[in-house]
């Protein structure tokens, strides 16, 4: 039997959350930086806030995870 050492796994599945976390704060952080005309810097304020709650329920779940199955539930992988 294969046993899975569950802190290990979280870790990673950490891992793999900032990682998508980064992919989609890029384009918004290229907005701010660039300062490009026609956007404005609240409403990606607001994008940027809607993906952090995002990603803090993210954290929570996995945190709570019991299963191997449930972190890569919780990924989509």
């Amino acid at each position: 039997m294969i046993t899975i050492n569950m802190d290990k796994a979280k870790e990673i599945a950490h891992n793999l959350r900032r990682e998508k976390r980064e992919e989609e704060f890029a384009p918004l952080d290229a907005i701010i930086m660039k300062q490009i005309p026609g956007q404005s810097a609240d409403s990606v304020e607001q994008q940027r806030q809607a993906i952090r709650d995002k990603y803090a329920v993210m954290q929570n779940d996995i945190n709570a995870a019991q299963a191997p199955q449930e972190l890569k539930n919780i990924l989509g992988i």
